[in-house]
């Protein structure tokens, strides 16, 4: 594939075969059967994102998919790229390819086989099927337009080819070959960024308070306080660290706190224990288990402070909040002073995480920011800033929320932009 003066040059040359790029490529060749297509990526074997997502598992998509699930750029915008390939599509270009889905928990659809690879396989086929052409470790070092359309320098090769598109990805996992490449291509060719943060990644904690609760999980309402802005409150499970906190419900809320650090905004990130009971309800069911007569299977009036606590909690973390509030556990709970029952009944709905840094790129499932949506053309993805340039997946500005969101973006800004290419 070196180039060569009187060589024609490719129709389609897609930088990065990750899930973005292989669903482009495919799209493209089913549309557009003559079309020349090459993949270029670094990695010696491809899809190692894919093959590690979801726990190994591969969250393909969602049951139910809406612009509300992601961030970034305009949710207007978003809407219509989701609604030219929305889930339904999705799940049907699966079973085309030999990929049964079945939903979970949350609408997560998964594949039957409960394996990652059976998704990176069945698109690798395809794409070989409709005669897509696969060129591993060439890593893209330079994209320049040309008479023809684009010279494009790899690590091993030159290239030419009439239409580029950057299916590059964004900086999180870098040890997939994720490694944020593809933003340099993009300024380079004219595009701006909106700057880069991680998301959907662990939260490190200062101080000890999480060090001996390692590696237990609880049912939590984060709270992520920016100011001048509303709370942003994501219920799920979060599971406490050696490092501090992991777990849907923070991974979720990662992205907010790095964006206000970003900012420079004072921000707080808080936990429920008690997700969907407030102060008031907390502290009537402390005073009612004090006094009353059998609450939450416990006989309270004979029960201790930390009894009652740990039908509300682990007791694990029941001791540990009591030890931090300096309360003690072994009194009855009807002895508990009244400023101490109320310290008990706020920090259970509003227990600080005190949150120093993210675990960063190399734990995150995505990347926060990217090249602006007020950049391409909605309807293609093509580039406004160089024609016959197209922008697909990670490497734009918007990133989903954890389960299966992200991917579903990848399919469906693949789709829009291998309709337009297999048009021109």
């Amino acid at each position: 594939m070196a180039e060569s003066t009187h060589a024609e040059p490719i129709d389609v040359a897609i930088v990065g075969g990750g899930a973005a790029g292989l669903a482009t490529a495919i799209f493209a060749a089913r549309s557009a059967p003559g079309l020349s297509i090459v993949i270029l990526d670094g990695a010696r074997k491809l899809g190692a994102k894919i093959l590690v997502s979801g726990g190994g598992r591969c969250n393909v998509t969602n049951r139910s998919v809406t612009a509300r699930d992601f961030h970034g750029g305009s949710p207007h915008v978003i809407k219509r790229v989701l609604a030219a390939f929305p889930v339904d599509r999705t799940v049907s270009f699966f079973g085309e390819i030999g990929v049964e889905l079945h939903e979970e928990e949350h609408g997560k659809l998964f594949p039957d086989t409960n394996q990652a690879r059976t998704v990176l396989d069945s698109l690798m086929n395809e794409a070989s099927r409709r005669g897509v052409h696969i060129l591993p470790e060439h890593r893209v070092t330079g994209i320049a337009p040309s008479d023809a359309g684009f010279r494009i320098v790899t690590d091993s090769a030159t290239l030419r080819a009439r239409r580029v598109v950057l299916a590059t990805g964004g900086r999180s996992l870098p040890k997939t070959g994720s490694d944020g490449g593809g933003y340099a291509l993009a300024t380079a060719l004219g595009h701006t960024l909106v700057s880069l943060t991680p998301a959907l990644v662990p939260l490190v904690l200062s101080g000890e308070f999480h060090v001996p609760l390692s590696g237990i999980s609880q049912d939590v309402e984060v709270a992520v306080r920016v100011e001048n802005s509303n709370p942003v409150r994501i219920r799920g499970a979060m599971l406490w660290t050696h490092f501090g906190v992991s777990g849907p419900s923070v991974l979720d809320a990662s992205r907010h706190w790095h964006r206000a650090r970003l900012d420079g905004r004072a921000v707080e990130v808080t936990a429920s224990f008690l997700p969907g009971e407030d102060f008031p309800a907390i502290e009537r069911g402390l005073l009612a288990s004090s006094v009353g007569p059998e609450s939450r299977g416990v006989a309270q009036s004979k029960s201790t402070v930390r009894k009652t606590l740990s039908h509300m909690l682990p007791a694990r973390v029941a001791d540990a909040v009591l030890g931090q509030l300096d309360i003690e556990g072994t009194i009855p709970l009807s002895h508990l002073p009244r400023d101490h029952r109320r310290k008990l009944a706020h920090s259970l709905i509003r227990w600080r995480l005190p949150v120093s840094d993210s675990r960063g790129y190399r734990y995150a499932e995505v990347t926060a920011g990217g090249v602006r949506l007020t950049e391409v053309d909605v309807s293609t993805l093509a580039s406004r800033q160089c024609p016959d340039l197209f922008l697909v997946g990670e490497i734009l500005d918007v990133d989903g929320r954890l389960g299966g969101f992200n991917f579903q973006w990848a399919w469906s800004t693949a789709h829009v932009a291998a309709s337009a290419i297999s048009r021109t």
